[in-house]
């Protein structure tokens, strides 16, 4: 069934406009809320009493009180931020501003369909404001059913939401989903590229960031010269997704990059994890894990390439590009176990070039005279199993596992005895917590 005849009936059902429903409609898939959803969400926002929703109008609530079970409220509280972002749907391109708002409460995300004006540090109060579910939580939808006003009143912000106004953040603070961000950085990788993008082949910046408190990888959709000029800059209106199972900072059109004239000191120390808590947060930049290499897994040592993807391939097949001439490379895949969890370490060709203690060109020779390529394997396999390596890199967790992708990998040099002792120590601390 297509959208507009979804629209038609739920229009008919409830007594309302087809275009207002229509609208609502491409909101809410616009935002990857199942049709299905959506359409149960519509008929509680417009009191359908089938649905468990009811008449009247708006209740008014408190932030902290408002939950996905609502249809629509009427709210006051401070905006923290406001970002304007476009999006796409069925070819058009709309215009939006999401951010924060805050009262003694609570703070809660929202989404403005219409152009308010709003603005960090503004009280509202908007009425007849949605209520959709978005990633577990309720999330404020403002659109043309909503009456919106700038009050006098003042709200008391505690604190820590007072300081919120204006969306800045270190990197360590930033997660996916944040909106509205502002950020001082330093640039410290940046690189030019062009892609395949909805609009053709567009370019874009890529790179790292880094502050005091750690690094973050970053795309800018729309290049802009502070960034690719490299060194300190202020950036306002960005937001963070996810990327390969990290957060990433995106920089669009709407932000603003300014070059500062002040040194950001990069912090050059990592968040130090055992194996169990890196893979808890569910994907982290930079971690620092220490364990044991309990085996190589296959893939390992010297391996083909696909030259156009970059994929390793077998037996000269890309599982994307069909049959391709292989380009040679080196690779290990590690098993890592520091008795708390165990994850897959990957080293690039330049950090097994390190542990097999030659070069591509030293592999080829050696799987030449051998006959067998995987001797290079079985090498790098007898110089790291049973050894323990403090590693540093790019966490990533997924359907397929927690892997680990190294920037450096060396040979631990810590007491094997304290450290186990320490991680005793902190399990029965974490067991009589909850027995508690």
């Amino acid at each position: 069934m297509e959208l507009a005849d979804h629209a038609e009936e739920l229009a008919s059902d409830l007594g309302v406009d087809k275009q207002e429903v229509i609208t609502d409609l491409e909101n809410l898939v616009e935002y990857s809320v199942p049709i299905d959803e959506a359409k149960q969400s519509l008929r509680r926002k417009y009191g359908d009493g089938s649905s468990g929703g009811g008449g009247g109008g708006p209740t008014s609530k408190e932030v902290g009180a408002i939950t996905t079970a609502d249809s629509s409220v009427t709210v006051t509280g401070v905006v923290l931020t406001a970002g304007k972002r476009s999006i796409r749907y069925q070819g058009d391109d709309h215009e939006i501003t999401e951010g924060t708002l805050a009262d003694e409460t609570g703070v809660i995300d929202y989404t403005a369909w219409e152009e308010f004006g709003l603005e960090p540090g503004d009280t509202i109060t908007a009425g007849n404001a949605g209520v959709r579910e978005w990633d577990g939580e309720p999330e404020l939808n403002l659109g043309e059913r909503t009456s919106l006003s700038i009050v006098d009143e003042a709200v008391d912000l505690p604190s820590e939401y007072a300081d919120l106004v204006g969306g800045e953040a270190s990197l360590a603070e930033l997660s996916t989903g944040d909106r509205a961000v502002t950020v001082e950085v330093d640039v410290l990788e940046c690189e030019r590229r062009t892609i395949d993008g909805r609009d053709g082949e567009t370019e874009i910046l890529s790179g790292v960031f880094g502050d005091e408190t750690g690094r973050l990888p970053f795309t800018t959709w729309d290049p802009k010269a502070a960034i690719e000029a490299g060194g300190p800059v202020r950036l306002e209106n960005v937001y963070v997704q996810e990327f390969r199972g990290v957060p990433e900072v995106n920089v669009s059109v709407y932000s603003t990059a300014t070059a500062l004239d002040r040194d950001i000191a990069v912090g050059e120390n990592t968040t130090s994890m055992t194996v169990r808590e890196a893979v808890g947060t569910g994907g982290i930049y930079d971690v620092e894990v220490v364990g044991n290499v309990i085996s190589v897994r296959d893939g390992s040592g010297l391996i083909q390439r696909c030259p156009i993807c970059n994929r390793v391939i077998q037996k000269g097949q890309c599982r994307v590009h069909g049959e391709v001439d292989g380009v040679d490379d080196l690779r290990v895949k590690a098993i890592l176990d520091d008795g708390t969890a165990a994850l897959t370490v990957v080293l690039d060709d330049e950090l097994t070039e390190q542990v097999y203690g030659g070069t591509l060109a030293d592999a080829l020779e050696q799987a030449r005279e051998a006959m067998d390529q995987s001797v290079v394997a079985d090498d790098i396999r007898e110089e790291i199993v049973g050894r323990e390596y403090r590693v540093r890199g790019h966490l990533s967790v997924d359907e397929y596992g927690a892997n680990l992708d190294a920037e450096s990998f060396t040979e631990s040099d810590d007491d094997p005895a304290e450290r186990a002792a320490t991680l005793l120590a902190d399990r029965d601390a974490a067991v009589t917590e909850v027995d508690g």
